[in-house]
């Protein structure tokens, strides 16, 4: 991936040295640009551990959003749909801003700040208005294998955006793991879309761009400053929504809703958000979003144990058969790593 090729150092840089030492290497450093320069946000030369790690916390990432459907169906127990989007972007900014106050952390660079807009506008503001007001209509499992679609799209993008070229075979068991997932969606709906699948089709694209654009810049700055600032930047709009939906929406509070909304904010949209953005940085867009081909399982586990929704005989098959995906992906990601790893060494 050219991306993580350009981050490659010797394993002089990757260890606090004298400014000397750094440039002793100007051939390196200059032709991989700023992040391998050794400058603010680089990282070491990435490796079969780099590769594990990062798949652990892209996974961990994914455990975190699978819980955000039922959440969501929790919260809107309490919460209108507007509201229940205003308000898990408030907290969630309020814990970000806090975090990155704590920590001192500078201002982004300017050329960062279009790219935390497009995170902004996918991940914080536009898939979780899309997936709630879906909600209103469809089941959080039904909703789950949908997003299935997510993996694919993200890659779709990723490859565009980052210049990553996955493999034949990485495509082929992405455009299966898709194939799966749009039989799923057409069989539900008895071979029409219902409005909930269009808002949830809707939320594929922004969520990918949000994805795309967060991984990319999370190779520059860690991936809780990346969601950080995208939330930040966020907050008067959250603000300003709060205070028109709730006036206009009846709150009812109950533990199941203020739960939901807890979850939605502090761990989907902050904990999750920072480790899957790390995770991306390591291991690349378009292996870590195959990952996600996870999430519809998980979801309809969350779904049947949270809140007793019964799958159809369809869900489960559709979600075992992604997870035969993934594990295709993975394994084409790790033989395009090792041969990018051998070519360079």
């Amino acid at each position: 991936m050219r991306a993580e090729n350009s981050a490659i150092q010797s394993p002089s840089i990757a260890v606090a040295q004298p400014v000397g030492t750094l440039r002793a290497t100007p051939a390196r450093s200059t032709a991989a640009g700023p992040e391998a320069a050794g400058g603010p946000g680089s990282r070491p030369a990435p490796g079969p551990s780099a590769g594990r790690s990062g798949t652990v916390l892209a996974g961990l990432g994914v455990v975190a959003f699978s819980l955000t459907f039922p959440a969501t169906a929790w919260g809107l127990e309490s919460f209108g749909p507007w509201s229940l989007v205003a308000l898990r972007s408030v907290l969630a900014a309020l814990i970000a801003g806090s975090v990155l106050l704590a920590a001192r952390v500078p201002l982004p660079d300017r050329r960062h700040w279009a790219g935390l807009a497009v995170v902004g506008g996918g991940v914080v503001v536009g898939f979780p208005l899309l997936t709630t007001l879906a909600l209103q209509t469809s089941t959080t499992s039904h909703a789950a294998v949908v997003v299935g679609l997510l993996p694919l799209t993200t890659a779709v993008l990723g490859s565009l955006r980052t210049g990553e070229r996955p493999s034949r075979t990485f495509w082929t068991a992405a455009l299966a793991g898709a194939a799966v997932v749009i039989a799923f969606t057409v069989q539900q709906s008895g071979g029409a879309l219902a409005s909930g699948d269009l808002y949830l089709f809707g939320a594929l694209l922004v969520c990918a761009a949000g994805y795309t654009e967060g991984g990319r810049l999370a190779r520059s700055m860690p991936g809780w400053h990346v969601i950080g600032w995208a939330l930040v930047l966020c907050l008067p709009l959250a603000v300003a929504g709060s205070l028109v939906a709730l006036p206009l929406e009846p709150v009812h509070l109950n533990a199941h809703g203020v739960l939901g909304l807890v979850w939605v904010a502090a761990g989907s949209t902050f904990l999750g958000l920072y480790v899957w953005y790390r995770g991306m940085a390591e291991i690349g867009v378009a292996r870590a979003s195959q990952l996600q081909l996870a999430q519809p399982l998980l979801t309809l586990v969350w779904s049947f144990l949270l809140l007793g929704e019964e799958m159809s005989a369809a869900a489960p098959v559709a979600a075992v058969a992604v997870l035969v995906c993934i594990a295709a992906t993975q394994r084409a990601g790790r033989g395009a790593a090792r041969e990018s790893r051998r070519i360079r060494s």
